[in-house]
């Protein structure tokens, strides 16, 4: 007697009966799969649009460089506002390893766009006397004007920063503003200066024309140096003892790039709080799609018990119904990747970002479509493949 072997189910035959069980029902199908389709899109989108936003802030931060501090006067034992010394700027420039150092200084004045403006409407602007070498130190650029020389810094001139100039409703050299009681020509205005966001809101004065126009005592408030990379720890140490040897503890040294850094790393804890919110998404989608198999298997009994009757085994209906979930999940997860990555394409260039979707993501994203595919179906499939054959066709 010849022992009755069960024919195999290839993989393009397992394509074949997944693809015809679905295609009779597409709407269920179209909305079973919605939600994988938002959780994946959700999460690579989240992903996509940190990573560009890091990169570009992280390419900002290569360009600016991490070998700047920043020097400001603290406080005395008494509690009382320091001073940083006249030669501060002198001494920095001596250290080994500087080659840049420049320094503002807070003025007693305001700036208006006329003379008609009440004095205690000064919306938000300093006024800072500053070194020809500023521009340079921050590494700053010029929107439109030029930086002071050493002839324009003795006279009426005063250079905007971004955000003051946008308040002043000035952005454009030549222009006349009221300062410390008297008309200055505006001589230029200032793109935003990252590692120095107090410029911005700045009317910055030459040196000399401060001391000379403003009555300005010439103690440096902020001193801006740059030293070689390999050596910004140490010339880090020696800064407070080197600007003011009789009182080091009233200097405080900062390094602003570590700003910009803290705020990467902000950037990816509130990617991981909505990596969470995109599981949640992706788990509802799950549940979704084993829903949509269960109630598949009670709407096709009578196909299942054909399918049995026929010949097929309890491991043909298991893996039937395992390749439609499996399809159903790739469905949605194909179009979430598409969506997401969408999204983050057009975010990225909107704001002039350079484009990232780091592959992991999308490597995520189809392994939890696997995954949620696999599980989501493993239950209905079983359950599918426990039929009776004479039962599935009597109750059918």
């Amino acid at each position: 007697m010849t022992a009755v072997t069960p024919a195999r189910l290839t993989a393009r035959d397992l394509l074949r009966v997944g693809l015809a069980g679905l295609r009779v029902r597409r709407t269920r199908v179209a909305l079973a799969s919605l939600g994988i389709a938002i959780g994946i899109a959700t999460m690579v989108a989240v992903v996509g649009i940190s990573s560009s936003s890091q990169a570009d802030l992280l390419r900002r931060l290569d360009e600016l460089g991490t070998n700047m501090l920043t020097v400001k006067a603290g406080q005395t034992l008494q509690g009382e506002d320091a001073k940083l010394p006249e030669q501060s700027v002198a001494m920095v420039s001596r250290i080994d390893s500087v080659y840049a150092v420049a320094a503002t200084g807070d003025l007693e004045a305001s700036v208006y766009r006329t003379d008609r403006i009440p004095a205690d409407r000064t919306g938000g602007i300093s006024v800072r006397a500053a070194t020809l070498g500023l521009l340079e130190t921050v590494q700053g650029r010029v929107r439109t004007g030029s930086w002071f020389t050493t002839a324009s810094e003795s006279f009426p001139t005063v250079v905007l920063g971004d955000l003051a100039s946008r308040r002043l409703g000035v952005t454009a050299p030549g222009a006349q503003v009221w300062l410390g009681g008297r008309w200055f020509t505006v001589l230029g205005v200032l793109d935003p200066v990252p590692l120095a966001p107090g410029i911005d809101r700045a009317a910055l004065v030459g040196w000399e024309g401060a001391r000379d126009l403003l009555s300005f005592d010439g103690h440096p408030t902020m001193l801006y140096e740059r030293s070689t990379p390999e050596s910004v720890e140490a010339v880090r140490s020696v800064l407070p003892r080197t600007v003011n040897p009789e009182y080091p503890e009233e200097v405080t040294v900062s390094r602003p790039s570590d700003a910009l850094a803290a705020r990467a790393a902000t950037a990816g804890a509130f990617t991981n709080l909505l990596l969470g919110l995109g599981a949640v998404a992706l788990l509802v989608g799950g549940v979704g799609v084993a829903n949509t198999m269960v109630v598949s298997v009670l709407e096709r009994r009578r196909e299942i018990g054909l399918r049995r009757a026929l010949g097929a085994t309890r491991g043909h209906i298991r893996a039937q119904f395992l390749a439609e979930s499996l399809l159903l999940s790739g469905l949605g997860g194909v179009v979430g990747l598409a969506l997401g990555t969408l999204v983050t394409i057009g975010y990225a260039v909107s704001n002039g970002f350079p484009t990232l979707v780091p592959l992991w993501a999308i490597g995520g994203g189809l392994a939890a479509v696997v995954v949620i595919g696999s599980v989501a179906g493993l239950y209905p499939a079983v359950r599918a493949a426990r039929l009776s054959p004479t039962v599935a066709l009597s109750t059918a």
